[in-house]
């Protein structure tokens, strides 16, 4: 991957963080960008698995939205396990 490749999906990872803890708590940048490329991977792989379209036809919008759902599993996860 290029440089603005990666810095995308920082970028992408930090929006994502930062909207699964709006939505189910958390915080700091770190654990926003973390949580949300972590997210972008458990995201994609649920959403595929389940064969579940979002319609989201913007191509940044649906990362920004796969890589959120998936940040918010992880943190729900989280909180359970801990």
């Amino acid at each position: 991957m290029d440089k603005r490749a990666i810095a995308a999906q920082v970028g992408v990872g930090a929006v994502a963080g930062w909207l699964a803890s709006w939505l189910v708590g958390g915080s700091g940048l770190l654990q926003y960008v973390i949580t949300g490329l972590a997210g972008s991977f458990i995201g994609g792989f649920l959403l595929e698995r389940l064969g579940i379209d979002l319609g989201v036809r913007n191509p940044l919008i649906h990362r920004i939205a796969t890589a959120t759902l998936g940040a918010m599993v992880i943190v729900l996860l989280a909180r359970i396990i801990g």
